[in-house]
């Protein structure tokens, strides 16, 4: 995703400085990112852009299908690029915010089934998984109480 235009993300969108640095942050992101923590990485850069203009593209993104989101446990949107493979389901450790895509076969036939018995088409779904990663667990047992 390094090096793509705004327009391959966001082909009704025209390209501005702001979307493009939005975006070249997005896709360097090792794990889930919140508006905010992608706000704080382009002030901190120097990216004069606003929290708002921040909020707006991740929700086009989110819309176009081109960021895979899960919630934190206060209910802030996390986000990050969709494979090209397309969507994915992650477990997120509730302590780091590590996270893992995991296999979700089972819960993508469960949806395609519920469609066909329902007639509903353009399902859509979350599945939220959280947990205490291992590296999370043995700092927790090294620390005193």
């Amino acid at each position: 995703m390094h090096g793509s235009s705004v327009g391959e993300w966001l082909p009704a969108w025209r390209s501005t400085q702001q979307r493009v640095a939005i975006l070249r942050v997005l896709s360097g992101c090792r794990d889930f990112a919140s508006a905010r923590e992608l706000h704080a990485t382009l002030t901190l850069e120097g990216t004069a852009v606003g929290l708002t203009t921040v909020y707006r593209t991740l929700r086009a993104l989110e819309q176009g299908g081109r960021v895979d989101v899960v919630r934190e446990r206060t209910g802030e949107r996390l986000y990050r690029p969709r494979p090209t493979d397309g969507h994915r389901h992650y477990l997120v450790c509730r302590r780091c915010g590590l996270s893992r895509p995991v296999d979700a076969d089972t819960v993508e036939r469960w949806a395609d089934s519920v469609a066909d018995a329902t007639g509903f088409a353009e399902i859509e779904h979350t599945v939220e998984l959280t947990g205490i990663c291992e590296q999370c667990r043995l700092l927790d047992a090294a620390t005193p109480s």
